[in-house]
């Protein structure tokens, strides 16, 4: 059986539907046993590279899974080459530490490009500016747009071009409207926000990779459900870019970079080098991953 090199773009009801590089029609294809999900394995998810057997009906069979570039855990999805975390310059408002946790899971999942995207940018009057400057500052690029208005599209469009992008926030903030104001062939259901509640409703339902200008744009259910216990508590701080230069500078090793005497996070946050917000968000999320593996290590041991 002649095999052919494909994309997974979408995973339904049992179903893989690949994207074949001869031909752009979808193929509904099967997984072989072996690369079905187990306890320890993601098995096959959108983004994945296959190879496929056609069948005589049309359907096929992903007999070969090809190797991952990169993966992204919740929601899975392989080989993305970027992601923009796409947040709401108001209604509902942007949240820092959520956007932190945002920017610490991303740089957890090795993606090399992080974007961040502020859409409505037309409803808020400039509070938020001196804000996203720290995040400029830190090394990340910023940009601002509003899909209601058009504002910022084209280098938004730009960053999209040959790559394999993830858009990833919370619910509410314009995400599959952001999608429909680059081309409306995409054509994505749109959240509506509650009026009573100002958050939210979540329309998008499954994790589906879209083609866009040589590349992919993939629109997921959400991350709702962010997990940050699996990450190492020694590991954290390399996920702040801005630390990382003064990481082989502390007196102790390891350093937490909480309470150590002679920590050179420290003291660049007290020379100014670190902002107060962004080292703030770092003790927050540090907190928040050591009471997870506490917990987790107290129901192993029961």
């Amino acid at each position: 059986m002649q095999l052919e090199e494909g994309r997974v773009i979408k995973a339904y009801n049992s179903f893989f539907y690949v994207q074949t590089n001869t031909y752009s029609e979808l193929v509904a294809c099967k997984l072989r046993g072996k690369f079905k999900k187990t306890r320890r394995s993601q098995g096959v998810v959108p983004g994945d590279k296959v190879l496929i057997g056609r069948l005589p009906d049309g359907t096929g069979v992903v007999e070969e899974q090809l190797p991952r570039e990169s993966m992204l855990r919740r929601p899975a999805v392989a080989n993305v080459t970027q992601v923009i975390l796409t947040f709401a310059a108001a209604q509902p408002d942007l949240h820092p530490l959520l956007l932190n946790r945002f920017l610490v899971l991303a740089e957890w999942s090795g993606l090399k490009n992080i974007l961040i995207c502020v859409n409505k940018a037309d409803l808020h009057g400039g509070d938020i500016a001196d804000f996203l400057n720290l995040y400029e500052q830190a090394g990340y690029r910023v940009l601002r747009v509003s899909a209601k208005e058009k504002q910022g599209m084209a280098e938004l469009k730009e960053a999209l071009a040959g790559e394999t992008t993830v858009f990833a926030g919370p619910s509410g903030v314009g995400k599959s409207s952001l999608l429909n104001a680059i081309d409306d062939r995409l054509s994505l259901a749109t959240g509506q926000v509650s009026d009573k509640i100002k958050r939210g409703k979540h329309t998008t339902r499954v994790a589906e990779l879209l083609p866009y200008e040589q590349g992919f744009i993939v629109d997921t259910p959400g991350f709702s459900a962010m997990e940050l216990g699996e990450i190492p508590l020694e590991e954290l701080a390399n996920f702040f870019p801005e630390f990382r230069p003064y990481l082989g500078k502390c007196r102790f090793a390891p350093c937490s970079h909480t309470h150590e005497p002679d920590c050179g996070v420290k003291t660049a946050l007290a020379a100014g080098e670190i902002s107060q917000e962004r080292y703030e968000a770092y003790e927050a999320i540090y907190k928040e991953i050591q009471e997870a593996q506490q917990l987790k290590r107290k129901k192993e041991y029961k």
